[in-house]
């Protein structure tokens, strides 16, 4: 997939392989409004569309401060029900498909993830941050509830009994905490980040793309079954690598003691 232009999004592809998109508001702390849900929808949709030749996806923040801080409240001030429900429907779908894009996407937080911000994290498979970042879903404060994920996401990655204590109190927690917990992979320097995320990107790209994708696909899928059902799904999706050109060149590499080319085929 080519770059392409957004009014709130910047999208640049530094490496091969790599796409680096970076949430472009700060001056309202990347809030999300109603055309970067539009935005996002449309680049995830690409995405899964497979027109590119992407191995893995950076989701980052501009600025310093934040890497998201949820939904918009200036631009939902004084709408009506049913323009709130309307909105948040894109919400959902934006959200939503995230879950259908086959190859890795790395959130790097570089500063704060509150609410809808700290559910798209948690939509990504997993997340590095800067150790100065804090996380919260405040909803609850508000008069709503998370609505994005959040209910069922957090507690997979941290534990019901945790995320129970995060959603209900609303109380914003630290990137120490959200690494001891689990829900944050590594903690980086501000000025680390990108690189030790671009470094993991880059490790994944140089894998076998179609191993990757079906290793996505039987987590993500597996996760939703019975043990002996994601078990059989797993070998179903083993299967199909056998018969690929990847599969055998990496195998030749192994014997040759060279570095595989990988093909996606």
């Amino acid at each position: 997939m080519k770059p392409h232009m957004y009014a709130t999004l910047k999208v640049e592809s530094p490496e091969p392989g790599v796409l680096v998109v970076t949430l472009n508001r700060p001056e309202v702390r990347n809030a999300f409004n109603t055309e970067m849900a539009t935005e996002l929808l449309d680049l995830w949709t690409r995405l899964i569309a497979g027109l590119g030749d992407e191995r893995c996806v950076i989701l980052t923040g501009a600025g310093e401060s934040a890497f998201c801080a949820g939904a918009d409240l200036k631009e939902r001030h004084g709408m009506t029900d049913a323009a709130w429900r309307a909105q948040h429907e894109l919400f959902e779908r934006a959200f939503w498909s995230m879950t259908d894009v086959p190859i890795p996407v790395i959130a790097a937080a570089n500063g704060h993830a509150y609410a809808g911000g700290l559910e798209l994290a948690l939509m990504c498979d997993f997340i590095y941050a800067v150790r100065s970042a804090r996380f919260a879903l405040t909803e609850v404060s508000i008069g709503i509830m998370p609505g994005a994920g959040g209910t069922q996401n957090l507690p997979r990655a941290v534990g019901e009994r945790r995320a129970r204590e995060i959603i209900l109190t609303g109380k914003p927690f630290s990137a120490e905490q959200a690494f001891e917990w689990g829900l944050v992979n590594q903690l980086c320097e501000a000025g680390q980040l990108m690189s030790a995320a671009m470094e993991t990107a880059r490790t994944i790209a140089r894998n076998a793309p179609l191993a990757v994708r079906q290793a996505k696909k039987s987590i993500n899928l597996g996760m939703q079954m019975d043990l002996k059902s994601g078990l059989r799904f797993e070998v179903e999706a083993y299967n199909q690598l056998v018969g690929t050109e990847d599969r055998a060149e990496g195998v030749r590499a192994f014997n040759e003691k060279r570095r595989p080319l990988f093909r996606g085929r």
